[in-house]
């Protein structure tokens, strides 16, 4: 089984991942494999660096878009499929929807445009289940600036208000378009009580589905 995680920059995605790998590994569960994108492979990760490196602000957006997919692409033969093929199941930050909203929909390239290089790169691997974590653009830059000590600050960090405001606009249009995949969660909820949530829906769908 495959499932991703998707959400705004400041909905808290990668902390929640970390907390639910170790619930798992505290329940014995092994046959999990945890990874992100972009990124998720070495050299998918050199190509992450490039992509959200602050320095590379001059980056065209279709630029942007073809090399998160040829990271993809790396990420996906050396990792996602393997561990598919030995029947493990494959819990992802981030993967395709993103790239719909931030490239397609905020970038304003197109999410059919966008599709169609995801559909090059994938070879139309989708996720069974993936769980959005709404919030808000506004609390989720909040979020950011707090936790700057924390996190790495990023290229899309730097950008206005009005860019993450489209990608949340974006992600909405996925969920209409893909209610019999996309379950979304409040994530402008404590940390621990959104981390139950998933929990809940992940445990749901990886046992009984």
């Amino acid at each position: 089984m495959f499932i991703t995680f998707e959400g705004p920059d400041g909905a808290g995605k990668t902390s929640i991942i970390k907390r639910l790998k170790k619930k798992f590994e505290e329940a014995g569960e092994r046959s999990i494999v945890f990874t992100r994108e972009p990124g998720g492979s070495p050299i998918a990760e050199e190509i992450r660096n490039v992509t959200l490196d602050p320095k590379n602000t001059e980056m065209d957006a279709k630029t942007e878009a073809l090399l998160i997919a040829a990271g993809r692409r790396q990420h996906i033969v050396e990792k996602i499929l393997p561990a598919l093929k030995e029947g493990k199941a494959v819990i992802c930050d981030r993967f395709v929807d993103s790239c719909l909203v931030y490239q397609g929909y905020a970038r304003g390239i197109g999410i059919e445009a966008v599709a169609e290089i995801k559909r090059f790169a994938t070879e139309e691997l989708e996720p069974d289940v993936t769980l959005y974590l709404d919030v808000p653009a506004d609390i989720g830059l909040e979020r950011i600036q707090k936790g700057k000590k924390n996190r790495q600050y990023d290229r899309l960090d730097q950008e206005k208000i009005e860019f993450h405001e489209k990608v949340r606009e974006g992600y909405f249009i996925l969920l209409e378009k893909n209610t019999d995949r996309m379950i979304k969660v409040d994530a402008g909820k404590s940390e621990d009580d959104v981390l139950a949530d998933c929990w809940k829906i992940l445990n749901d769908v990886i046992h009984n589905r």
